[in-house]
């Protein structure tokens, strides 16, 4: 007789212990109706995040503003002023700063604007006179013709823009509105921070809880820093401008200063040069000499700025390369428009450093691939 043995079949009752009424294994539907729950349930949350997107930007766009004026408070808080007057007193600075600049530049878009008007029928005669050398007939008397055909039609268009007013209101209505919850959700926050970050971190194990003060501590280190930095570097860019403004005999000299200071700073990369375009302008309306002047002085307090004020000053709060500044307020732009580019930088350095603190360095081996220029302490005639 042979020694193998002969395997029977499981009994007709452990059999259905792991397998369906059909034959199907009892797994398979659970794991059937987990995909389709997870799809659900992402399918809605896309579309309830889709229709809160508005709110999530005010929310977020209020953490920022709460982390920028965090160090603020604290320095005030450590003084013995308590956190929701130190943050009142921080938002009516803000608001009379802003109500400052609106109050300067109100009255110099008017009157530029009547100025250009004025100077109009003198710019078209130039024209006319520099394009009549190249047989093109662009006189007075043709321009006032088509301009008097395009009166005809404007009735109608005026009809059109009339009817918009009401919509234009409402859209100005919506803009207060999100500026005054941005400002109650900012007050909250920055007001009620150490009691909210204590219920939040509640919920969280004690070794959860460090990493989430530490990016905390870097976000406010980081926000902070380049918030006060660049209104120091705006504050002192402004006083210049205004300076300069004054000698050379441009109109509204402060509040061209002001406007170059605030753009120069908050706008990265390109932000003097889109500063310096109004001022440009409007120098243009006085003389050409007086352009010229306005140019030079922008180009040459961009590099001072670049080269001798900006790497005393941020030093310790921003060191971001200046292609990933750059790109970081392309992305932040194209997400969340204007505020997005304004909190792309400090996000993006708080990323950096948090992300830095994890990553494990090691010595580069020696490549033509990886040799770098000499340092500047380094560099042929140096001390």
């Amino acid at each position: 007789m042979s020694d193998r043995t002969v395997e029977t079949p499981p009994p007709a009752r452990e059999r259905r212990s792991w397998l369906g009424d059909d034959g199907m294994p009892g797994w398979i539907p659970r794991l059937l109706a987990m995909v389709f729950g997870t799809i659900v349930a992402l399918w809605a949350a896309f579309h309830v995040l889709g229709r809160l997107r508005g709110l999530l930007i005010i929310i977020l766009i209020s953490f920022f503003l709460s982390i920028a004026l965090e160090p603020g408070v604290n320095y005030l808080a450590k003084r013995g002023w308590r956190r929701g007057l130190a943050t009142g007193l921080l938002f009516f600075s803000m608001l009379l700063v802003i109500g400052l600049f609106i109050g300067l530049m109100v009255p110099l878009v008017v009157n530029q604007t009547i100025k250009l008007i004025d100077k109009i029928p003198t710019y078209v005669d130039s024209a006319s006179e520099f394009l009549t050398r190249f047989g093109i007939d662009f006189s007075g008397d043709r321009l006032a013709s088509a301009l008097s055909n395009l009166g005809n039609d404007l009735q109608g268009v005026a009809a059109d823009v009339a009817g918009s007013v009401f919509g234009v209101g409402s859209a100005l209505l919506g803009t207060v509105l999100q500026l005054l919850t941005i400002g109650l959700f900012t007050f909250y926050m920055t007001a009620e921070g150490p009691r909210l970050r204590r219920t939040v971190l509640s919920a969280l194990p004690p070794a959860r809880q460090h990493e989430v003060l530490r990016v905390i501590d870097i976000a406010i280190d980081k926000t902070g820093g380049y918030f006060y930095s660049r209104a120091l570097l705006a504050l002192f860019g402004a006083a210049v401008a205004w300076a300069t403004f004054a000698i050379i005999g441009l109109p509204f000299a402060l509040a061209l200063a002001l406007w170059l200071g605030v753009l120069s700073q908050f706008v990265p990369v390109v932000g003097t040069y889109i500063g310096g375009i109004l001022p440009l302008l409007i120098a243009l309306l006085e003389s050409p000499w007086m352009a010229l002047a306005v140019l030079i002085y922008v180009v040459v307090y961009q590099q001072i700025e670049n080269y001798l004020l900006a790497p005393k000053i941020t030093h310790r709060t921003m060191s971001l390369h200046p292609a990933v500044s750059f790109g970081s307020a392309i992305a932040g732009g194209t997400l969340m428009g204007a505020p997005g580019a304004l909190m792309a930088l400090p996000v993006a350095a708080t990323i950096q450093a948090f992300v830095s603190t994890y990553i494990r360095r090691h010595e580069v081996v020696e490549s033509p691939l990886t040799d770098e220029d000499e340092d500047e302490d380094d560099a042929p005639g140096d001390a």
